[in-house]
């Protein structure tokens, strides 16, 4: 009777304890905004441009090679908040001591049915409709077409958020 219970009693209890205890894992999909910006916030930095001129580029134009280090390194910050937060901040290095962490702050907009974003660049001096070609983790890249000539911006950025 002793051998009844050690071999069969014991490891069904344990079975038993243990399988009460487990809990299901249900995955949660990113969404598409999350992609852009993560659950709270994600950092992203411009690496990469082209020029279309009736299709054609001169190549891809690395932004590290063109522009100063201390602009080059600055940040989009996109926020998951209900506002949908924008913020163009200075990199780790800055062109000027005095030049404040977030260079301006503004609005995002996303949509999803024409990947649409619409945000600011800058160096191009305001808010455009750019089409999403590539979000990733790690990379997004976006493209301006203009709406009276054959011609776009497409500007690649990477993640520098983890």
């Amino acid at each position: 009777m002793k051998a009844f219970v050690r071999i069969f009693l014991v490891p069904m209890a344990l079975l038993a304890l243990f399988a009460g205890c487990s809990e299901k894992l249900e995955p949660k999909p990113v969404t598409y905004s999350q992609l852009l910006t993560g659950t709270e916030k994600k950092a992203w930095r411009m690496v990469s441009f082209q020029i279309f001129d009736n299709k054609k580029s001169d190549g891809v134009q690395n932004v590290q090679t063109i522009m100063a280090s201390c602009e080059a390194d600055d940040q989009y910050v996109f926020y998951a908040n209900s506002d949908h937060k924008f913020e163009y901040t200075n990199g780790p290095s800055k062109c000027d001591t005095s030049e404040p962490d977030v260079i301006f702050d503004d609005t995002w907009t996303l949509i999803n049915g024409n990947a649409s974003l619409e945000f600011v660049i800058p160096l191009l001096g305001g808010k455009f409709p750019w089409t999403v070609r590539n979000l990733t983790e790690t990379s997004l890249t976006v493209e301006y077409f203009f709406p009276d000539i054959d011609a776009s911006y497409r500007f690649t950025f990477n993640s520098t958020t983890k």
